[in-house]
């Protein structure tokens, strides 16, 4: 039976799911930290720009940055939040009281995909894109970047 309680319980369920809650773009920044083998937090933490592509989170980094490193080390899983409150070391952990979501975390290694989210990253970022666009192009042809893949969990 459709009632108003059955319909406001939905709502709220609606509302907590990751994949409904994290579609939101608007956010300049993540911030994120890959989660060591026994589910703690690393040390290694950032805030980066992002774009989502089906409900991931997409990042572009250098090869050897710790986040490209903590992949390779079979650190697949990491901590994201959501929002924007500057740096992460200045911010006092402020960051950890933004929305946040653990995922899975892949290396994205599909052209097709790296060209969506380029595409992607180019229009929400459009001001710097001039620099950085040609950067990430660049460095995804050449191995000298990667794109991550965070999958909220």
């Amino acid at each position: 039976m459709l009632n108003r309680r059955s319909v406001l319980k939905s709502v709220s369920v609606l509302a907590l799911t990751p994949s409904f809650v994290w579609s939101n773009d608007e956010s300049p920044l993540i911030y994120l930290s890959p989660l060591q083998t026994g589910g703690e937090l690393s040390r290694c933490q950032a805030e980066i720009w992002f774009v989502t592509d089906g409900g991931d989170f997409c990042v572009v980094t250098a090869f050897d940055a710790w986040r490209a490193e903590a992949v390779a080390k079979g650190l697949t899983r990491a901590k994201v939040w959501m929002g924007d409150v500057g740096r992460w070391q200045s911010s006092n952990g402020k960051y950890k009281t933004l929305p946040s979501v653990e995922t899975n975390v892949r290396v994205e290694t599909d052209a097709t995909a790296h060209a969506r989210v380029l595409n992607q990253f180019g229009q929400k970022y459009s001001a710097e894109w001039g620099t950085w666009g040609p950067r990430f192009k660049r460095g995804l042809a050449d191995g000298s970047r990667v794109m991550i893949r965070y999958r909220p969990v």
